[in-house]
Parts: C-alpha cells; sequence; structure tokens
C-alpha cells in the first residue's frame, strides 16, 4: 500500500484530491493543511508527498526548501507538485525544491494517478504539457532566503513572525526585504511582492 500525504490550504480540495487517489485501491491517503503537514509528514512517513503550487502556503515552503518551522520537504518521501503551464515561475521554485512528479492541473485525473505511482517506485514523472512552461521559467533573480522572506511577507507575516521563523534577526529580514525590492526593480516592499507574484517566484 503506498502512502500519501495530500497538503493543501482549503478542505475541500484535498479531501476531494484524497477521495480521487483512495479510489484507486492501492494508496493510503492522508489530507492535511499547513498547519498540520509537519506532524502529518513526520508520523505518517509518507511514500509521496502530494503539493498544489498554487496554493497558499506553498509558496514559503517551497522557497524555505522545507526548512524551519514547515518540514515538509525535509522528509524522506519525494515531492509530487501539481502545476499550471501559466505559473513558470512556480515550476522553476518546485524543480530548485527537488521535486520529483510535475501534474499539469488541466489533465486527466489518471495522470495524478500514474505520476503517484511512478514518484512512489523512485522514477521522475513530468507531464509533457508542462515542458514549455519550464522552456520559459526565467532565473529568478532572489536568492532562496530573498525568496524565503519575500514569499511570508506575501502570507502576511509581519518583521518579527517572519524573523522568530527563519530564525533570523529583525536587521537582517529587512536587510532580505531591501535586497529583493533592489533586485525585482520594485519601488518599495509591496511593489516587489507584486511584481514577484506576476512572474511566479512567490
Amino acid at each position: 500500500m503506498t502512502k500519501v500525504l495530500v497538503l493543501h490550504s482549503v478542505s475541500l480540495v484535498r479531501s476531494a484530491l484524497a477521495a480521487l487517489l483512495r479510489s484507486e485501491g492501492s494508496f493510503e491517503v492522508t489530507p492535511a493543511g499547513w498547519r498540520t503537514a509537519a506532524r502529518q509528514a513526520e508520523s505518517l512517513r509518507p511514500d509521496v508527498t502530494v503539493v498544489d503550487l498554487d496554493c497558499p502556503g506553498a509558496t514559503a515552503v517551497l522557497a524555505d526548501g522545507g526548512h524551519d518551522d514547515r518540514q515538509v520537504l525535509t522528509s524522506p518521501a519525494p515531492v509530487l507538485v501539481l502545476a499550471s503551464t501559466r505559473a513558470p515561475g512556480s515550476l522553476h521554485r518546485a524543480f530548485q525544491a527537488e521535486a520529483r512528479g510535475y501534474v499539469d492541473k488541466d489533465g486527466s485525473p489518471k495522470r495524478l494517478v500514474r505520476a503517484v505511482r511512478k514518484v512512489a517506485a523512485g522514477e521522475r514523472f513530468i507531464d509533457a504539457s508542462l515542458a514549455s512552461a519550464f522552456m520559459e521559467a526565467e532565473p529568478v533573480p532572489l536568492s532562496p532566503r530573498e525568496l524565503s522572506v519575500l514569499a511570508r511577507a506575501a502570507e502576511g507575516d509581519s518583521i518579527a513572525e517572519i524573523a522568530r521563523t527563519l530564525h533570523l534577526a529583525s536587521g537582517t529580514v529587512r536587510n532580505y526585504m531591501a535586497a529583493a525590492t533592489r533586485k525585482t526593480g520594485a519601488r518599495n516592499l509591496i511593489d516587489a511582492i507584486r511584481i514577484s507574484r506576476r512572474a511566479g517566484w512567490v
């Protein structure tokens, strides 16, 4: 029985994905939101972790590489992402985080089932429809730590919250914010978040 952890911020969506996979009969599926993701990953020890790249919360996890308080990607389980051709920047981020599978959200449910099986078997899976989006993905000008700080700021975290979560000094967080603003050519932090979201980086 293949153990699958499905992460999504929306209860209805993660429940639907879990039901789809359970209907195949060969998966033991556990759906979870971001608040319980790390705990579930540790206790379940899944064979595959499924993450929707458009899901609020995925940005911070991918930008952090799964470190700190959301230790999801650091578990031994390979990550399979649900992605869209409309957000090549997100694909680039997932690739940097060493995701093993990439499923087009506009594709057939059978593709997801096949992808989970392949990734659980230690293979890579990339939907052909996502190949062009991979090629279109521009290099991200921000460092992983700058992305991490910007992603959490985009989630609404305060400087103090970001500093506590990432184990940084508040002044260091401000420096990363200033660097991200400068590198994106933005007028301010809000503009930097807008530019980065449009590019699919956060």
